[in-house]
């Protein structure tokens, strides 16, 4: 066989390649048809089928070295996802040898692919990609590298790979030998073009301790963790990542996003990514040779200083450039009294000026520099009362928030001259809007919201809170769903409906069986999020316990105490029989699950109802022990208190199996005695025990 670079082979080969049979996998709309090892041959190898692993079926990946680092990493992992599921792991070579099964990865303009990829169609598009199958080889091609990743995380995906496995635990069924089903997918270019992770409030990854015993925002968090948040990304094809916010920054996690073919980028008051929460934690002020004064009317140079360290330090690497001007602590920046709404518009708009100035200054040629702006907070009313004062610059991306819980703020009536986006939220630190325990933004509010940003046309960028991801994998990967197929997804009614009912087939059910499985796992998430449907929720019952023992202390020690409030109560006692109702929906789903579906299960519905449900039975018997009459009736209702909340302990101790270890311990966030800190009834209930109670609540 003969080919031209991304041309064509022979007519009569073209049109078998062309050809899909009743048997190959077909192009389907998102959200019906299982995916993991759905183009795996499980019977005899059919006419146009490719073995990919055998005992005797050795099989190669072939990456030229025109090919970038991003797709030489992808060759890589689908190498390792192979001989996860086979046994035999392929080798990655810079071209075929022998008379093996060839599985080609590439670029248009970096090799040759046969005319079934029709690369013309690809010519100009957006991370485009084509899996076709033609004479003992699989083609991954893509319209530009990130394109052929994707291809590779697509087939992997396809072939057994959970993409959120290291989430999950789920490992793929073994096949040996392994059958990939004759192929011809393609897949156009997404519906946004940004899209990634923001892995913000990083108080539970593994590093030193402090003085507390909680894990040091100062500190080096292990590369292990960025790798496993980077694989997870790029197997859900997002294109970018924020990857931290209260760590100690090393330059080898962002070169390792770009070089893996994740753009870096930041959050809000991360001017340039030029790390202000290490201005002088980390010393970087005087490194940069300034002091350490965020102001812009005392200390421009200064400042100007800063942002440069930052975008040295970074551009040669893949950058979204964040711009504007706030606090160093995530708070506004601070303005001198009596500053008007023009003069800060006007001063937002020298200041981005500068920044944008600069960066076009020092990047290199071949890097043409992205920015986005991002109006979190206190400046979105600033922008809205007169956007054409900002006057931003053509070329940054002004980026529109949520409510911190899921809920746009704003989006923009018209897109102007400029590309718009988007920064959401599915995990969140502040106040009572705080997630951090378990999810809370259900796909009600996930699809009802992302459908009016396509609506808006806020499609250029999309960056989504989530923590350190764990507890939000099910939004994250309808998030990223949406991303990529936005016009399939809403061209149907009912997408929030339709994706929990696959999330449950795909992860709970089974190809051809387990469908009573999937629909009471089906009908738990949708119990799930009538009870859990927003953040304070979860914090009602340990209100109220808190309350109680405290009026507790007070009846020990024939003390007056004021009634604990009334409203309260009631909602303890009418989220009781909800939860009840909730968690027995979630342990009738559990019968015919796998041990690691049970496993993922137990966390994903579980947890959360199971912190509530423990924490509310604890709160009903300590208010009927302080109605009891006696003290032996007050001390047998306490005790009977104590044990949901024992049980919650070891159900919580539970949940942290590898490698997700003290991932429920109290943490910066989760202090001793913090609302979001699920050990706090239980430490409380325990102190008034041990003491006989005697002594006052500690709040």
């Amino acid at each position: 066989m003969t080919f031209r670079r991304i041309c064509t082979i022979p007519c009569a080969l073209a049109a078998l390649c062309a050809m899909v049979s009743s048997g190959a996998p077909a192009q389907t709309a998102p959200w019906t048809d299982f995916l993991r090892g759905s183009w795996v041959q499980s019977g005899p190898a059919a006419q146009g089928d490719v073995i990919l692993a055998g005992k005797n079926s050795p099989s190669q990946i072939v990456v030229g070295d025109n090919e970038t680092a991003a797709v030489h990493q992808a060759a890589e992992f689908l190498a390792g996802d192979i001989e996860r599921i086979s046994g035999y792991r392929p080798p990655v070579v810079k071209t075929p040898s022998g008379d093996r099964v060839s599985i080609r990865l590439v670029t248009l303009g970096n090799g040759e692919a046969p005319a079934a990829i029709d690369a013309g169609a690809m010519q100009g598009q957006w991370e485009s990609y084509r899996i076709v199958t033609a004479n003992r080889a699989v083609w991954l091609v893509g319209s530009n590298p990130r394109g052929t990743a994707f291809a590779a995380f697509a087939l992997s995906e396809r072939l057994g790979i959970d993409p959120l496995y290291i989430w999950t635990g789920y490992t793929p069924e073994h096949r040996d030998p392994l059958v990939l089903k004759r192929t011809s997918f393609a897949q156009g270019p997404p519906a946004f073009r940004y899209r990634g992770f923001f892995h913000d409030d990083e108080d539970l990854l593994p590093r030193p301790f402090d003085a507390n015993g909680y894990p040091l925002q100062t500190g080096d968090v292990p590369l292990d963790w960025y790798k496993r948040f980077f694989e997870t990304a790029l197997r859900l094809r997002m294109n970018m990542v924020a990857p931290y916010v209260r760590v100690h920054r090393r330059y080898e996690v962002q070169k390792l996003a770009s070089d893996w073919g994740l753009y870096y980028t930041s959050h809000h008051y991360d001017i340039l990514v030029s790390n202000p929460f290490g201005l002088v934690r980390f010393n970087l002020a005087a490194e940069r040779g300034l002091r350490p004064e965020w102001n812009w009317f005392t200390n421009r140079e200064g400042m100007l200083k800063f942002w440069r360290g930052g975008v040295i330090e970074n551009r040669d690497l893949d950058v979204i450039w964040p711009v504007g001007m706030r606090g160093t602590e995530d708070r506004p920046f601070l303005f001198p009294p009596g500053t008007t709404d023009d003069d800060r518009a006007k001063t937002f708009r020298e200041v981005i000026g500068e920044q944008v100035k600069m960066v076009r200054e020092l990047v290199p040629q071949n890097k043409p520099p992205l920015f986005h702006f991002t109006m979190y907070s206190e400046m979105l009313p600033q922008y809205q009362r007169n956007p054409a004062a900002f006057d931003l610059p053509p070329d940054v991306i002004i980026v529109w928030p949520d409510d911190n819980d899921g809920h746009m703020r704003g989006l923009p009536a018209e897109v102007g001259r400029w590309k718009h986006g988007v920064y959401y939220h599915l995990a969140y630190l502040g106040g009572r809007l705080t997630k951090q325990l378990t999810h809370i933004v259900a796909p009600s509010t996930v699809a009802e919201q992302f459908d009016k940003i396509v609506k808006a046309g806020a499609t250029e960028y999309m960056l989504v809170n989530v923590s350190e991801l764990r507890d939000y994998v099910m939004g994250a990967r309808m998030i990223a769903d949406i991303t990529w197929d936005a016009p399939a997804i809403y061209a149907r009614p009912g997408p929030a409906e339709r994706y929990t009912a696959w999330w449950s087939r795909e992860y709970f059910g089974a190809p051809g069986g387990g469908a009573s499985t999937a629909q009471a796992a089906e009908t738990a998430y949708h119990k799930y999020f009538g009870v859990l449907d927003t953040p304070d929720k979860l914090w009602q019952a340990p209100d109220a316990i808190q309350e109680l023992v405290d009026r507790l202390y007070r009846k020990v020690a024939g003390e007056a105490y004021p009634e604990v409030n009334a409203d309260t109560l009631a909602q303890v006692h009418s989220r009781k029989g909800q939860l009840d109702e909730a968690l027995a929906a979630e342990e009738r789903a559990v019968t015919g699950m796998s041990l690691s579906q049970q496993r993922f299960y137990s966390v994903d519905v579980g947890l959360g109802l199971r912190v509530a449900q423990r924490q509310t039975q604890a709160a009903v018997k300590l208010e009927e022990a302080l109605r009891a009459p006696d003290s032996d009736r007050i001390w047998q209702l306490v005790l009977e208190a104590r044990a949901p909340l024992e049980q919650l302990e070891t159900e919580l101790a539970r949940a942290e199996y590898p490698p997700f270890d003290r991932w429920y311990h109290e943490s910066w966030i989760r202090t001793a005695l913090s609302p979001s800190n699920p050990h706090r009834p239980y430490n409380q209930l325990r102190a008034f025990i041990s003491s006989e109670g005697h002594g006052r609540l500690v709040r």
